[in-house]
């Protein structure tokens, strides 16, 4: 049996679940997601699983005995908790954005003490928003007017940007990608640049430990040759602290 084709399946059960259980059904390996259920053993961890899927099967396994029991973290999260909360926090900020950015169109307030002075400022303003020149003629109408500056809204949106980009570098920093989040306006040093680099491993190297177990207990139980380790962006962080170790030994 071969478990690669079902690789993405098995990702997307443990992100998004948590867990997930590697059975077999007719000769073939497959990730299933259900309950945990059965008596528990000594630690209270239960020692059956519930799987109920029209497709393969409709059967209560017994983690370890004809089955595999592979969590995404030692607590069995997964990362939709991380990303419901990081990405809460950018959509209420984006809307923030949106209003701020909508209000610095308003650069000032002009109210009118009659319905004639009104209707003149309303020309005025058009013929300005047209591209032409207005001629306020009567001292009356500047009289029956109220102008009243805002403050500058669109400096709001400086902080904003800066909060949007702190709490991505936050969420990325979780998952184990270095996102630099550093408030400072002027250049920073590479001592600087690096001071949360120990802050990006113990999610993920958590994340691996736990599929690293998994490994082995398919290839104990079902006879396969499956192994993991970092990819992409994750290996190049290790293979960098690595040589940043040799580098000091």
């Amino acid at each position: 049996s071969n478990l690669f084709p079902h690789i993405p399946h098995i990702e997307h059960h443990l992100l998004c679940n948590g867990n997930a259980l590697i059975v077999k059904v007719n000769d073939e390996l497959y990730a299933a997601v259900g309950g945990h259920g059965g008596e528990p053993d000594a630690y209270y961890v239960p020692t059956k699983y519930v799987v109920a899927n029209p497709y393969l099967v409709d059967k209560t396994f017994t983690i370890g005995d004809d089955s595999v029991l592979v969590y995404n973290d030692t607590y069995a999260q997964g990362v939709l908790p991380l990303l419901q909360k990081y990405c809460g926090q950018l959509v209420e900020n984006d809307i923030s954005m949106n209003i701020a950015d909508i209000l610095a169109r308003a650069s000032i307030n002009i109210s009118a003490k009659d319905d004639k002075t009104k209707a003149s400022a309303e020309v005025y303003l058009k013929r300005l928003r047209a591209g032409e020149l207005g001629v306020m003629s009567e001292q009356a109408f500047i009289e029956g007017l109220n102008i009243r500056e805002f403050k500058d809204v669109a400096s709001s949106l400086i902080p904003l940007i800066e909060y949007h980009q702190y709490v991505k570098a936050s969420l990325f920093n979780e998952l184990g990608l270095n996102s630099n989040y550093n408030m400072k306006r002027e250049s920073i040093n590479s001592n600087e640049s690096q001071l949360n680099d120990d802050m990006l491993h113990p999610f993920i190297d958590d994340m691996l430990k736990m599929r690293k177990e998994f490994c082995e207990q398919v290839n104990d139980m079902f006879g396969t040759n499956i192994s993991v380790e970092f990819d992409s962006a994750w290996l190049d962080n290790e293979l960098e602290a690595e040589a940043t170790l040799e580098a000091i030994e």
